[in-house]
């Protein structure tokens, strides 16, 4: 091999004479090329390879494959592309998606691992042939992970977090939604050895209780992310725990911890001031109280999902209105004491001209047309969703578009029985589902 250029050798390059008759080889350093070739995707570089014998070398250079994602180029890929992929990448691999590749297992992982220890980002999700055994390989060989998503991975187990911990300490995000094996033993194994997790996402993780979350809360002092959807075990203890040790958390997604009270808001409030996202769809214990803490505290709020909340009360949306400018989406389905006045006051708080980009409304049954007069200055609403609203009217919604004419309309009209036909026939329609 000769001196390297740009990594790859000259001896390579020697292929390059004059008899390749096109001008942009002759026109073009190899070394330019191979840099160009370095911003295309994975299929442009597949079609490039096929052009000539110049262009084979230069795009199938390790050093052009060093993020590759096969879930829009090919979703059935079995193990030996990915043993092929990781042979021609070697350490210049970074960045990897599996997701979705159902035919991908252990063996292959493993080939994986051994030739591509520089990756650093890792998505297996929905790769439901894995095993712990995936994860003691990363373990050994791959030091620099820092994101791995093992969503949907259901045969994982604690020992697979035991590994990571071992192997893995630079780690900074995991997803093992749905990974429902996991208890709090893994947790903890994971948590004491990986300091610098900053996103955490145990979706669907049934088996989690608040012994978990307190050793979260113990050693991970650097966490932004956290995802504990449908941990329906958890309760206000384990999240306080979260709280008031994880004083960075900007997102928190607790939907369907029916457990969880107004303590928590008043946890999020007096310690998590940077909280951006708050999901707590179907947590029906919390209040207007509780809320009214979290807004005067929390006034970086960005999303908030507050579907079934069914307490709260317009008192909460003027809390949001005063306390919350930067407020761009907000669900409110299923809150059934909502109604036009406290719309009124979100629609002219800060956050309502510049900000609010989407409101979900679906089954609020005091909504009135009134509310979309009271929308009509939100300059950047994208979307309302008006599912069952049952005294919002065509008529309504046609005078918000005068307005917001881009906007995305989703509102359902039972159909109305038509009168005997009187003298002939005639054809009658069924409308029920209407897009506006």
């Amino acid at each position: 091999m000769g001196k390297e250029v740009n990594g790859v050798s000259r001896s390579r390059f020697e292929m390059f004479t004059n008899s390749d008759e096109a001008v942009i080889n002759k026109k073009l350093p190899k070394e330019l090329l191979l840099r160009i070739f370095s911003f295309l995707d994975v299929v442009t570089l597949c079609r490039c390879a096929q052009v000539s014998r110049s262009w084979n070398v230069l795009a199938l250079d390790g050093s052009n494959w060093q993020r590759i994602d096969l879930f829009d180029f090919q979703r059935d890929i079995e193990g030996r592309v990915v043993e092929n992929i990781s042979k021609r990448c070697g350490g210049f691999l970074r960045k990897l998606s599996l997701r979705g590749c159902l035919g991908v297992g252990d063996s292959a992982l493993r080939t994986f691992s051994q030739n591509c220890r520089n990756i650093e980002l890792l998505s297996l999700n929905g790769c439901t042939k894995i095993t712990d055994s995936t994860c003691n390989s990363l373990s050994k060989f791959c030091p620099k992970l820092k994101h791995l998503d093992l969503a949907s991975c259901t045969s994982i187990t604690n020992l697979s977090l035991k590994a990571l911990s071992e192997g893995c300490p630079l780690l900074e995000q995991l997803n093992i939604s749905w990974c429902d094996q996991v208890t709090k033993d893994g947790i903890q194994a994971l948590v004491r050895c990986c300091p610098g997790l900053k996103g955490l996402f145990l979706k669907g993780c049934t088996q989690l209780e608040d012994e978990a979350l307190k050793h979260i809360g113990a050693h991970c002092p650097e966490l932004v992310t956290l995802n504990l959807q449908t941990c329906s075990q958890i309760t206000d203890e384990g999240l306080i725990t979260i709280c008031r040790g994880c004083h960075r958390l900007q997102s928190l997604c607790v939907s369907g911890c029916a457990n969880i009270t107004d303590a928590i808001l008043h946890a999020l409030g007096q310690n998590c001031p940077r909280l951006r996202i708050l999901e707590v769809a179907r947590c029906s214990q919390l209040t207007d109280v509780g809320f009214t803490t979290l807004a005067r505290n929390c006034h970086e709020l960005e999303k908030m999902d507050l579907e079934e909340c069914v307490q709260i009360t317009d008192g909460t949306l003027i809390q949001l209105s005063i306390h919350c400018p930067r407020l761009q989406v907000l669900s409110l389905s299923h809150c059934e004491l909502i109604t036009d006045d406290g719309i009124r006051h979100l629609g002219s708080g800060p956050c309502a001209h510049d900000r609010l980009e989407v409101i979900e409304l679906d089954n609020c049954p005091l909504i009135t047309d009134a509310s979309l007069e009271h929308l009509k200055s939100c300059h950047s609403l994208d979307r309302i969703e008006l599912y069952d609203c049952q005294q919002i009217t065509r008529a309504g919604i046609k005078r918000l578009r005068t307005h917001l004419p881009n906007i995305k309309v989703h509102a359902y009209f039972a159909p109305v029985t038509p009168p005997p036909s009187v003298g002939g026939s005639r054809q009658r329609f069924c409308r029920c589902c209407v897009l506006l």
